[in-house]
């Protein structure tokens, strides 16, 4: 029997609501219900008092005028219809002060559990032409990163990318977002030598790192690119590595350009190796634009995209339905007493028509009697 109940209950739908997915953020206040009750067993009948006058002919009176004596006090009482009204519109008071909610389906939500900072070098060397097209055309090193990071960047609208340009001093040309479209326009953005003809490797980690801090993902991973070697940094990058991995941040250093070049261009492939030992990342080599899209293969093979699943439930204020019905009874049960008194009075007034006709008649039949005798 209590089965047959409930499975009536789950199957009811009020305004597409489920009675079983609805639930009270105040339930306490259902102990309002048994309210009226204890005010009619508790507090005493009203009693309006009405000022009276008192003769001594009051037999007579009553003769004349046709009225009946009736009690001095009465007490107003309510039909069952009205007891009805009043207590359903009671118990929808009662559940829209309980607040009820609609708990909807639950929803899940994925949102990438990876920051991931990529920081280009924009030295004066990125200008050398010596990276190939797929069409054969040779173009300078940054204009190849820019088109293998926009394939890269494409594959990873899962995850938070942020931008670092750095020469002289490192920059943030773009905070951690999920808009990759932005991120592209302010890549494409960059120039060459915008940031100075040197080279602060180190600095661009420290800057990485200090913007790390703000985020609270835990997955982090910052790739470097650079042609040259370390000659402007205040903090040496092995020391800035120190500190990343402190910070279980994973560095992927990318070197790219001519392995020949000698002075200060020359980039220590030394330094870069020992930087992703400590970080427990990985350093590469790229010679050319093939080599370079190859590396970021390897990478989105090593840092696969993350997810952190979300799930809830809607709820949704559903307090306004009650307060409806209440409104929809006063309005019911105004119009029935109108309807009442209205034909009440129209019944009266055809007594009073008819009394007055009886009246007349009798009236009449006495004269005719006078003037006969």
């Amino acid at each position: 029997m209590l089965d047959n109940i409930a499975l009536f209950l789950t199957n009811i739908n009020i305004f597409d609501l489920n009675l079983t997915n609805i639930e009270f953020v105040h339930p306490k206040l259902f102990f309002l219900l048994p309210l009226p009750l204890l005010i009619v067993w508790f507090i005493p009948v009203y009693k309006q008092k009405k000022a009276s006058v008192k003769v001594p002919y009051f037999a007579r009176l009553v003769d004349v005028t046709g009225e009946k004596p009736q009690s001095g006090a009465v007490l107003l009482n309510r039909n069952n219809l009205q007891r009805l009204f009043t207590l359903i519109a009671w118990v929808c008071i009662v559940i829209a002060m309980a607040k009820p909610e609609h708990i909807g389906p639950p929803i899940t939500q994925s949102k990438t559990a990876r920051d991931l900072m990529i920081a280009v070098d924009l030295s004066g060397s990125m200008s050398v032409e010596d990276f190939t097209l797929n069409d054969g055309t040779t173009v300078d090193r940054l204009s190849a990163v820019k088109q293998v990071l926009g394939n890269f960047a494409k594959t990873r609208e899962h995850d938070r990318l942020g931008l670092i340009l750095f020469g002289d001093a490192p920059y943030l040309q773009a905070p951690f977002t999920s808009d990759i479209g932005t991120w592209l326009t302010l890549l494409d953005d960059s120039e060459i030598g915008m940031a100075g003809p040197s080279t602060a490797f180190g600095d661009a980690i420290g800057l990485a790192i200090s913007v790390f801090e703000q985020s609270q993902t835990k997955n982090r991973v910052l790739i470097v690119l650079t042609d040259g070697n370390d000659n402007a940094s205040k903090v040496p990058p092995i020391e800035a590595a120190k500190v990343a991995a402190a910070y279980d941040i994973k560095i992927y250093a990318i070197a790219i350009g001519d392995p020949t070049t000698v002075g200060e261009d020359k980039v220590d492939l030394a330094v870069l190796e020992k930087m992703a030992i400590l970080t427990k990342g990985a350093s590469f080599q790229a010679l050319d634009r093939e080599e370079l899209q190859q590396v970021y293969r390897e990478i989105n093979a090593l840092e696969p995209e993350l997810f952190d699943s979300v799930s809830f439930r809607p709820r949704t204020s559903i307090h306004h339905y009650p307060l409806i019905l209440v409104v929809i009874i006063y309005i019911i049960s105004l119009s029935l007493v109108n309807l009442y008194f209205y034909f009440n009075r129209k019944h009266f007034n055809g007594q009073d028509t008819n009394e007055k006709q009886i009246n007349n008649f009798t009236d009449k039949t006495r004269i005719n009697e006078v003037e006969h005798e």
